[in-house]
């Protein structure tokens, strides 16, 4: 997987409890959508010269392990699939010293051209770029925590 975002968990970010409070998980999952956003040529450069962003349309967190204050994280992303318009992305939350899951995100993500504020098509380069790293991760096993939805049984 791409690794697409390091931090270090700062004492703002933790809660009562000593842990990373549950909206700075997403936090840190929304600056790496803003670095593949950039892998794939929609930088500020690339938005600029495209007029075209992502905004999320949905995403699901998993919670699977305490990640505490100081702790040195890393986000690794895996292009699980696209078409002409969209990205659904998966996001893996890891300490930066091994390789414990500690939170997983999997999210749907819209190109929208902003002079008309509505979804377009991806530019072509943009495509090409999206279509490379595809390829490149092809071979990548789905993960687990993909496609989960959230309910009580019974």
């Amino acid at each position: 997987m791409l690794t697409t975002y390091r931090t270090a968990i700062s004492p703002e970010w933790v809660d009562y409890n000593d842990h990373l409070r549950d909206a700075f998980y997403l936090l840190i999952f929304s600056y790496a959508t803003d670095a593949l956003m950039s892998q794939i040529g929609l930088d500020q450069a690339g938005r600029e010269r495209s007029g075209h962003t992502l905004y999320t349309l949905e995403c699901h967190l998993n919670y699977l392990a305490e990640v505490k204050l100081g702790a040195e994280v890393e986000v690794r992303t895996q292009l699980l699939a696209h078409d002409h318009k969209r990205l659904q992305v998966y996001h893996a939350l890891y300490r930066c010293s091994d390789e414990r899951l500690l939170a997983a995100n999997e999210q749907m993500l819209s190109n929208i051209d902003r002079r008309v504020g509505r979804s377009a098509p991806f530019d072509e380069a943009v495509l090409a770029q999206v279509q490379a790293l595809h390829e490149a991760q092809r071979d990548l096993p789905r993960p687990i925590h993909v496609g989960r939805v959230i309910g009580l049984p019974g």
